[in-house]
């Protein structure tokens, strides 16, 4: 065959150093029944996401993988990663510094290392990523997927040569296309010598705009699909709206943005679960996490086995023109999934909406192909309270499940559970339970823990076989063969007891707010906000300005709970609304984003979801 043929999509086309392959990306030979959703496209090492099949990010990323051990986290163009200033190394989860150096630097480019390019030319919207695999005196080699469909030379081991000029400026690298622009290269060093620092978004691209669509009545009938199940549940709990308020209204953020939020939801992941080994790993700061000391073992093993078995999680944001900072991580029955998934796309529908993007249209897809990648057995019990809100959240999850290929059933409450005559658990069909999504918090089955005395005397007092005791939602969810998702340890990283250990691992950090467990002279002098370590839905927070006069207070059922003390942040006021944006992570990566809003400074459970647009910067400048 010639090498000048360009091959089918998939086709190996040669191989990189150590014999990473190298695949053709000719999309245009692709089946559709072959590959039928994006989904399809996903390319995953064991449970480590690649990328998109065959593109240049993708094998930039598994040959990161299988020679050093690292990868870069998730991004939506290969251009975006030259604004990446981290490596996570896959097998510890440390953080490793990656430096970013201009074309023309005089940092001398490296074998290994990463070449970016801007987006244009050949490279239009996307830009592209190589990796460099060798370096001369004049010229460079680089390996790289999606830009020649062309079987390599046998023994090649190279996909192009690009020239290189040395002179005392610096390494100037030229392309083999005159219409393309070479950012740099990047090289996992903490050397920051010559290296960029970290770009930053400008101030005015993070401020949050609203606008209206004409009032044409859209929203003065019943507009959602009754018939739909996650549609009607969604009606019966909420009606049809999703702010009785101002239901025209709706909220804009720029595409910068939205890359801001794609990298710090990514990082700050990363960030969590680095905090989540350092409390797990010592027993003076496990213990301010109020957690029964019978559990800790279980805790550990959760974090040992299934470190890698989060489905989901929000991040909860306050970003302005101030910049971005993080209030804590719901990485334990998060919700708003089924809003930000579903329902404010109906909206925009609905109101004929065509301005920019929806930032929720691909969370369902996502979650689908993340429960793919799961422990998860072939049978899923749901389990829910008695809450409408949590009726549509398990059943927009339970369509996420049938997505991936799973059999399931959801259980409102526990009176669908029995045990079984060798001490199983079993539900109202007699099947037996070994895996479950709950919406419940693991808090709930810590405080059912904590009243019971005999935890602290022996074993994790879990029943079976006892036909007259009711079936607890502790001898479900702490059942040994029972398979729970979202994983035991993800109570650690829910819990803000984290935000003052986050703190110490990373202080200053751009997207952190200082946190404490201890009031101290820095936190009274900027204002600070008093949270229960394990609170949730905005209850009993207090929030003091920093001449110590109290902004806000809610009330709540964790009065009792210790507090943590983090550093004052107000949302934006736009529209008469205070705004908090929040982000998805799915298995460990960006997966969407949505918008809440209330007319006090606190975001509660109650509190109002808002309709939210992603627009280009252009048209966000003109505003």
């Amino acid at each position: 065959m010639s090498e000048h043929v360009s091959e089918s999509f998939g086709t190996l086309l040669g191989h990189a150093p150590s014999g990473v392959a190298i695949y053709s990306s000719n999309y245009a030979t692709t089946n559709p029944s072959d590959f039928p959703s994006d989904v399809s496209y996903r390319s995953y090492i064991g449970r480590e996401y690649m990328g998109f099949k065959w593109q240049c990010v993708e094998f930039a990323r598994r040959f990161l993988y299988l020679n050093y051990g690292v990868v870069f986290t998730d991004v939506g163009m290969a251009y975006e990663i030259f604004s990446l200033r981290f490596l996570r190394e896959v097998i510890t989860e440390k953080i490793l510094p990656l430096q970013a150096f201009a074309n023309g630097s005089k940092k001398a480019p490296t074998a290994g290392a990463l070449l970016i390019w801007a987006e244009g030319g050949m490279f239009k919207r996307t830009g592209h990523i190589a990796i460099i695999t060798e370096v001369f005196a004049d010229k460079i080699r680089i390996a790289e997927q999606n830009v020649d469909d062309k079987r390599l030379p046998a023994g090649q081991q190279w996909t192009r040569e690009l020239t290189m000029e040395v002179s005392d400026a610096g390494y100037l690298l030229k392309d083999t296309f005159d219409d393309t622009t070479i950012l740099g290269w990047m090289i996992q060093t903490s050397d920051t010598e010559h290296s960029l620092p970290q770009p930053n978004t400008r101030p005015e691209l993070l401020a949050i705009i609203s606008d209206t669509v004409p009032n044409l009545g859209q929203f003065s009938h019943k507009w959602l699909n009754e018939g739909d199940p996650v549609e009607n549940a969604y009606v019966l709990d909420k009606g049809h709206h999703v702010n009785q308020d101002d239901p025209y209204r709706y909220f804009m953020i720029s595409a910068s943005a939205e890359q801001e939020l794609i990298r710090a939801t990514n990082e700050l992941h990363l960030m969590y679960l680095h905090a989540t080994d350092k409390v797990l790993k010592d027993d003076n700061l496990l213990r301010y996490f109020n957690i029964p000391e019978i559990l800790w073992p279980r805790l550990r093993l959760s974090w040992q086995h299934r470190r890698y078995q989060m489905v989901t999680g929000r991040l909860d944001f306050c970003m302005s023109e101030q910049g971005l900072k993080v209030y804590e991580y719901n990485a334990d029955s998060a919700s708003c999934h089924t809003e930000a998934g579903l329902i404010l796309g109906r909206w925009a529908t609905e109101a004929g909406l065509t301005v920019g993007t929806d930032p929720g249209r691909g969370l369902l897809n996502f979650l689908a192909n993340c429960w793919q990648h799961t422990d998860a057995k072939p049978f899923i019990h749901i389990m829910q309270d008695h809450d409408g809100e949590e009726n549509y959240h398990a059943l927009f999850m339970q369509r996420a499940i049938s997505k991936a290929g799973f059999e399931s059933k959801i259980l409102q409450g526990l009176e669908q559970l029995r045990w079984g005559s060798q001490g199983q658990l079993i539900d109202d069909e007699d099947r037996v339970v070994n895996c479950v999504w709950k919406t419940w918090a693991w808090e709930t089955v810590l405080e059912q823990l904590r009243e019971e005395s005999e935890a602290q005397v022996a074993g994790v007092p879990i029943r079976t076989g006892h036909p007259e005791d009711k079936v607890r939602l502790m001898d479900v969810l702490l059942r040994p063969e029972v398979t729970v998702f979202e994983p035991l340890w993800t109570a650690i990283p829910s819990n803000k007891a984290i935000l003052p250990v986050l703190w110490s691992l990373f202080p200053n950090h751009r997207y952190l707010l200082e946190a404490s467990f201890e009031l101290n002279d820095s936190l009274i002098k900027k204002g600070y906000a008093v949270k229960p370590i394990a609170g949730r839905c905005g209850d009993n927070i207090q929030l003091i300005g920093h001449q110590e006069e109290e902004l806000d207070k809610t009330a709540g059922r964790f009065a009792k709970q210790e507090n943590i003390y983090q550093e004052l942040c107000c949302l934006p006021k736009v529209a008469d609304r205070y705004i908090q944006l929040c982000t998805f992570t799915v298995g460990g990566h960006y997966g969407g984003t949505c918008i809440r809003s209330d007319r006090s400074l606190v975001i509660k459970g109650e509190s109002d979801m808002q309709p939210l647009r992603v627009v280009s910067d252009s048209y966000f400048e003109k505003k």
